[in-house]
Parts: structure tokens; C-alpha cells; sequence
């Protein structure tokens, strides 16, 4: 139940009965108006600014619309009254056995507080991770990995229809480094002096073991041989091996794709020259001469006449090429070629979570979407900044595994996966991060991923106690929403009711942005709110969880924090973490 969604529509049942006898006209569009908390808790527990959004659609000024407005609110039921403050907006107060009945809402939820069908089970695809096959994943591609796992599972609790996709980047250049790397290794791993790594080549440990695989599989077979005879199959083998790691990292922080899409199943089935025998019959193709880019030329850029997509038709700076002067595919035509794929798959929504070094990308795949989709496909790519990893507020440096970066293994193994995908959710996916080792495994409200753990495992504690304070006690959830809520009337525990009472209003509202770190904050604040109430009990014995000689009291408090816990579990399960019962 989503008490705001609840109100929302008693407000727009007033709307419609004051257009039917005036003064409004029938005909109102209510698509600006806001229902929230107000910003200062002492102005009641919903605000509006309904007033403002009718003004010039009813020609009215926007505190007679208010007045009018509020001198109904109090035929709703559960409304205690409605206030007008400011320009227009409206407060609206609830009756306490509004608030208070809340807690046995959440309960008889089982778990499932906050659900809501508000994606209307459309197919969203979230691309996440895609990180080329050449090596172990780093911690920028932790960051993106965590964003998108999170996202997905965010979308699904809001009810969308989502599949989680890899693509793997199995057909460029960078596959053929990779193979030679590997080769190299497999020489070494039948004896020969290799010497120090060549530049252009990956250095890194991990192709240790695969280049003994590979001498394991073909033994002499390939020593010696010319590159041209060799580098099909080790290519394929050497892909296959990083990909069995990257799963293999990627499992380490429990995330799992529904799909691996491979880029190079593009071109060995011809789908390229169909995604762009589809832009061609919309005319969005010729052949041209690009003018030289500023900066660093791009790999596929020549200065000779290409075969061109239309981009600027989409509000593109320049158009981009799709197919080089030997008849090659670019790396864009690729990328057409797969995000059309997505579309014929029936999905009407993409959404590609990339590093921030792509910004520059975004336009021409978004511009090629519209195109192909005729505007009915949306495509949502989010860029996540790098992280900056320290030691005490000291950088932290580079792994010997990897060659040249700190990988995301070395960052789980130290201090373990909830720490990692928490802290990593803690800032919006745009925005720079510090990820500093000392900081983020300390005991202390200061580490926010401790602090709602705590939370968590105190109600547990808390329960477990009071189970054996009151052995006949029927703890269950259907048992405590029966509780007397008329207890709490203290301004923490309504408090923390109210806090509670946004949960499904702040996971619509996180969903609909594609931003997961509000579930992070969310949680944060509610763990507070939870420990001040848990801290004011201590100077007042009444506020206490567990009153020994108040049976029904202290069933109304288990109430009260099991709601806690479900809400706390939620969140938790949306950014992958584990909710601990003991700390």
C-alpha cells in the first residue's frame, strides 16, 4: 500500500467533483502535481502543491484554489485537516490511527511493503558490465557492475519485465592483443624464455594459467607456427577463458546475467547488414567524407569516402560512419546491429550502463535508435564515474594480477561483497566516489553499510530476547499486527512510522529515476531513526522495545521494529546485499 498513491487519488476525486459543479474545468491535467512529505515534519504528513499545477488551467488564483481544495479534505477519511501555507501549497494532516495503523499494513505485507506494478510489466533491457575479454575485471568495471545488478533488481521490484545482458566484445582488435598475449604464455608454459612482456601486449598474471591450458589441450601443436595458423583457435580459447573469469569475478559479488551476447555473432550471422539495410530503406545512408575529428582520431576514422548513417537528422554533431572504404564494419555498425537486435527481442526500453569515457558515444547509438524504432524504443545510457580506491586516505596502488589496475577480486576478498555493493551505491552513478579500505570496514555511524546491518541485526536481537522474556509470546507477523497500535505516541516512534510510510513512494520514485543509491540513503536514514529510537529508550524506560511487566506494550514495539526489518530487508535484497540477523 502506497498511503501517498492512496491520497493522490482522494485529491483527484476532489479535483473531479468540483469540475462537475465548477469551478474547475472537467477537463484537467494533473500530470505536474507532487505528493510528498513535506520538508519540515511539523507541517503534516503529506504536501501538494495541486494548487500551483491548477492556477492557470482553472484561471483562478492559487490560494483560492487551495482553500477550496482543503475545505474538502476534511470529508476524506483518515484526514484530520488540510492547512494552506505559502503561495498554494497544501498540507495535509492524518488522524494518529492513520499513522499508527501503518505498521500492521507493513506486516501483513510479509515482505513485500513497497511492491508496486508501476513498470506495467513493460520489457526493459539492462545492459551492465560488457567489459572487453581480455582480463580480469577492475574496479571501475565493479562500480558499473553493482549500478546495473542493483538497477535491474530495482526495475523488477517495481514491475518491470527486465533481463540483465552481457555483451562481449569478442570481434575487435583488442581479441586478436589477446590471443598473441595468450601465445606468448603458452610458449612460456612449455619451457621457452619469453623475457619481459612487449609493449602492446597484456602483461598481467592471469594468462599464466591459460597459457598452461593451452599447453595441456595442444601441447607442441602451435609452437613455432606462422600467427595465421594459430590464432583462430587460441583467440577462441583465450575468449573462452576470460569470460570463464569474468564470470567467475562477477559471482564473487553474487551478480548474474539472464544473457552473454556475443558481438561477434553479429558478424558471422549477417545481422549487421541487416540492421543497415533497414536504415538504408529509411534513407539514412550514403557515402561520404567525414572531416578529421578534434583530438585523437578514432581507430575506424579515414580520411576516404564511407558509408554513412544520418545521425545529425537525430540532433547528432556530426554523421558517423557505419562501414569503411574496404567494405569493413565499424565499431558502430556493430553497435547499431546489436541494440537492433534488442528491439526485434520486443524490448521497448534499453538501458546501458557504460563508463563515464563513453559520454561521447551516447548521442550517435541514441540517434540510431530513434531512427530504427521510429521514436518508440527509449534508451537510457548511464555512465558511471571511476572510483578512486584508498588506504587511509592514501591511493592505493596497482595489483601485480592484473598488471595494472586493483581488480575487483582483490577489492571483495579484502573486505567482502556487501561491503563493496553497498559502498558503492552510496553516491549517484555520475558522481566521483572514494572508496577508502579503513573507512568503509570500521564499526561507526560514519560507515553507512555497518549502520543499517546494525539495524537489521539488532531487531533480531531484539526479538530473540524478548522471545525469551515472554516464551508464550506469538511472535509471528499475522500475531503482532494485531497489536494495540494506539501505543505509540511519542514523536520518535511516529517518527519513525511516517519514515516507514515513504518506503513505497521513495522506491517508485528511485525506480522511475533509474537511481539506486536512494535505496542506499533510504536505508540510512531509517537505520538512524531506528538507533535514536533505540538510544531514547535507554533514558526512558517506557520507550524501551521489551517492557517486562507490559506484554502488550512491548507487542505493539516488536511490531513496530519487525516493520523495521522487513522494510530494512527490502532495500537490502534491491542492492544485493545479504540483511544479517547477528553482527
Amino acid at each position: 500500500m502506497n498511503i501517498f498513491d492512496t491520497y493522490a487519488g482522494a485529491l483527484k476525486d476532489i479535483i473531479t467533483r468540483l469540475g462537475e459543479v465548477g469551478p474547475f474545468p472537467k477537463a484537467i491535467d494533473l500530470s505536474n502535481v507532487t505528493i510528498e512529505p513535506p520538508r519540515d515534519a511539523s507541517h503534516g504528513d503529506i504536501s501538494t502543491n495541486i494548487a500551483l499545477v491548477l492556477t492557470k488551467q482553472a484561471r483562478m488564483k492559487p490560494r483560492d484554489i487551495a482553500d477550496l481544495v482543503a475545505a474538502e479534505l476534511g470529508k476524506i477519511d483518515g484526514v484530520d485537516r488540510g492547512d494552506v501555507a505559502g503561495p498554494g501549497f497544501i498540507n495535509i494532516s492524518l488522524k494518529a490511527n492513520v499513522i499508527q495503523s501503518q505498521v500492521a499494513n507493513i506486516l501483513k505485507a510479509d515482505g513485500q511493503y513497497g511492491r508496486s506494478d508501476v513498470g506495467n510489466q513493460e520489457k526493459v533491457n539492462v545492459e551492465y558490465v560488457s567489459v572487453n575479454p581480455t582480463g580480469p575485471l577492475h574496479v571501475g568495471h565493479c562500480r558499473g557492475a553493482i549500478f546495473g545488478d542493483a538497477l535491474a533488481s530495482l526495475l523488477d521490484y517495481t514491475g518491470y519485465d527486465v533481463a540483465r545482458e552481457y555483451y562481449i566484445n569478442d570481434a575487435g582488435g583488442q581479441i586478436d592483443v589477446l590471443a598473441r598475449s595468450a601465445y606468448l604464455r603458452y610458449a612460456e608454459a612449455l619451457g621457452q624464455d619469453i623475457g619481459e612482456i612487449p609493449e602492446g601486449l597484456y602483461p598481467g598474471d592471469y594468462l599464466i594459467p591459460v597459457g598452461k591450458a593451452l599447453a595441456d589441450k595442444y601441447g607442441e601443436k602451435w609452437l613455432d607456427k606462422m600467427e595465421s595458423e594459430w590464432i583462430l583457435p587460441i583467440r577462441k580459447f583465450a575468449t573462452d577463458a576470460m569470460m570463464d573469469m569474468i564470470r567467475a569475478d562477477l559471482e564473487t559479488l553474487a551478480i548474474k546475467h539472464d544473457v552473454f551476447f556475443s558481438e561477434l555473432t553479429l558478424h558471422d550471422s549477417g545481422k549487421i547488414q541487416v540492421a543497415l539495410d533497414k536504415l538504408e530503406a529509411k534513407g539514412l545512408l550514403y557515402t561520404g567524407v567525414l572531416e578529421p575529428p578534434k583530438g585523437t582520431k578514432p581507430d575506424d576514422w579515414e580520411m576516404r569516402p564511407q558509408t554513412l548513417f544520418k545521425s545529425t537528422d537525430f540532433g547528432d554533431d556530426v554523421d558517423r560512419a557505419v562501414q569503411k572504404s574496404d567494405g569493413s564494419w565499424t565499431y558502430f555498425a556493430a553497435d547499431v546491429a546489436y541494440h537492433y537486435d534488442k528491439m526485434e527481442r520486443g524490448f521497448t526500453s534499453l538501458i546501458d550502463v557504460w563508463g563515464a569515457d563513453h559520454g561521447g558515444y551516447v548521442k550517435r547509438v541514441e540517434s540510431v535508435i530513434e531512427a530504427l524504432s521510429d521514436g518508440k524504443v527509449s534508451l537510457d545510457v548511464r555512465l558511471c564515474q571511476m572510483v578512486k580506491l584508498l588506504r587511509d586516505g592514501t591511493p592505493v596502488k596497482m595489483s601485480k594480477r592484473s598488471g595494472s589496475f586493483i581488480t575487483m577480486r582483490d577489492i571483495v576478498d579484502e573486505v567482502g561483497k556487501d561491503v563493496v555493493r553497498f559502498i558503492m551505491l552510496t553516491r549517484k552513478n555520475d558522481a566521483s566516489l572514494d572508496f577508502d579500505f579503513a573507512r568503509v570496514t570500521e564499526q561507526s555511524k560514519d560507515n553507512p553499510v555497518f549502520y543499517v546491518q546494525y539495524a537489521h541485526a539488532r531487531v533480531h536481537s531484539v526479538l530473540r530476547k524478548a522471545q525469551a522474556a515472554f516464551p508464550a509470546l506469538d511472535m509471528s507477523k499475522d500475531s503482532l499486527a494485531e497489536a494495540r497500535m494506539s501505543v505509540f505516541t511519542d514523536s520518535s516512534e511516529l517518527s519513525l512510522i511516517r519514515n516507514m510510510m515513504n518506503w513505497p513512494r521513495f522506491v517508485k520514485s528511485a525506480a522511475l529515476a533509474r537511481e539506486p543509491h536512494r535505496i542506499a540513503y533510504y536505508l540510512y536514514e531509517l537505520a538512524s531513526e531506528f538507533h535514536a529510537l533505540w538510544n531514547k529508550g535507554n533514558d526512558n524506560l517506557d520507550l524501551r522495545f521489551i517492557i517486562e511487566d507490559d506484554i502488550e506494550k512491548t507487542r505493539a514495539r516488536l511490531a513496530l521494529i519487525s516493520a523495521v526489518r522487513d522494510i530494512i530487508a527490502s532495500g537490502l535484497n534491491i542492492l544485493g546485499v545479504e540483511p544479517v540477523t547477528e553482527m
